[in-house]
């Protein structure tokens, strides 16, 4: 069977909620990061076998296959055919899984892969009545985050508001507000030193038309002091702030994918093999433990344990759910998120798990990690995680 590799990653800068991506489609934001991979590997853009993007709304302008819309905005032939899947916060990690099995399978020997979001520019939608005029007032329903036009048929705890059910976590394993102020300040922290260390810039792509180099959101003075001063978002008397919770974003990524034989017409070697993929599901209001058994099926299936593991890439959706995982996985807290996580560099949902796995990769390389693990949570009660293999580092 053939094996699937990483062969390159990029992504535009994460802006912020009405920041400066405020004016630019979704699909032309996915096209910017496909256009870039292919003109960074030379590679011939009619041998990419499929585009398949992670998107979390389409209800916008990225509404009509997302994936095949920036295909064709990214100039590549109308040849190449394009999917867009939806797994909510994980659909761009689901894309590079789903790319990956393509491979495998000999389906396709080069998969373009990613994830775009907009949630700037997200639309309000307006329920169609059963019947035409009605007479009473109708309410439009924003579709930028979280439960929206809600099932009855669906109980009434699965439904909670996503900070809701991670105060619920909180009160379940006793996290308390000075740990998530004190994690959500590391991950600025870091974040702007990676920066600083140039890590991002052959990682990070800016959009034609927007003065955007850098993540928009990162805050280089956050303090867990500073933190600290912040109101609760969800409850009153809650620990779940604006500071420890990742922001609402802007942004895309892509991930190439390939077989082995495809190197040469991809003008590069592979920067990791893709080893173990997983996926789980809790109840939907414990979407933020999810990744803790997505991220132990794909060990076992890469036939290596925890102990194995030199980086972790864990989206930080919030920083109770991020370190519910890392206690329960009993790992070193070091190696996780060491570059920043979403707290600081923003979580345009369907970009995220395109982010963690081209940073994974890019940190396995440079620090000689052979072993690593990208994981995710997901709304309604489900989590993703891929293990990879630098075999460079054996």
């Amino acid at each position: 069977m053939p094996q699937a590799y990483v062969f390159d990653a990029i992504r535009s800068p994460f802006g912020r909620f009405g920041g400066a991506f405020a004016q630019t489609r979704p699909d032309d934001l996915a096209a910017a990061s496909l256009r870039a991979v292919v003109e960074r590997t030379g590679i011939d853009p009619a041998e990419i076998d499929e585009v398949v993007l992670g998107n979390a709304n389409g209800a916008g302008e990225e509404n009509r296959n997302v994936a095949r819309m920036a295909g064709l905005l990214a100039g590549l032939p109308v040849s190449v055919p394009g999917t867009t899947v939806n797994r909510l916060c994980g659909s761009s990690l689901d894309a590079a899984m789903t790319g990956s099995r393509m491979i495998e399978t000999g389906d396709a020997d080069v998969v373009l892969t990613g994830g775009v979001e907009s949630m700037t520019r997200a639309p309000w939608v307006l329920p169609k009545p059963a019947r035409a005029f009605p007479a009473a007032n109708t309410e439009l329903v924003s579709t930028t985050l979280g439960w929206r036009l809600v099932n009855p048929s669906m109980p009434k705890e699965w439904t909670v508001s996503l900070g809701e059910s991670n105060e619920q976590l909180r009160d379940i394993y006793g996290v308390s507000r000075e740990r998530q102020d004190e994690f959500a300040a590391r991950s600025h922290r870091l974040a702007h030193a990676a920066w600083d260390a140039g890590f991002y810039d052959d990682m990070v792509v800016s959009v034609p038309g927007v003065d955007l180099v850098r993540d928009e959101a990162i805050r280089p003075d956050s303090t867990p002091q500073t933190l600290a001063g912040l109101k609760p978002s969800f409850r009153t008397d809650g620990t779940i702030t604006a500071g420890n919770a990742s922001p609402l974003s802007d942004g895309s990524s892509a991930v190439l994918l390939g077989s082995a034989a495809a190197a040469n017409r991809i003008g590069r070697d592979p920067l990791a093999r893709i080893a173990g993929r997983g996926a789980h599901a809790v109840e939907p209001h414990r979407f933020g433990y999810a990744p803790v058994e997505a991220a132990r099926k794909a060990l076992a299936r890469a036939g290596i344990g925890w102990s194995d593991v030199g980086a972790v890439e864990l989206n930080e959706a919030f920083a109770v759910q991020s370190l519910i995982c890392l206690d329960t996985w009993r790992i070193d807290p070091d190696i996780v998120n060491a570059k920043g996580g979403a707290i600081a560099l923003g979580h345009p949902l369907g970009a995220s798990g395109g982010r963690i796995l081209g940073t994974l990769a890019a940190v396995m390389r440079a620090e000689g990690h052979r072993w690593g693990v990208a994981a995710i949570c997901i709304g309604v009660g489900q989590g993703l995680a891929v293990v990879l293999e630098n075999e460079e580092a054996q």
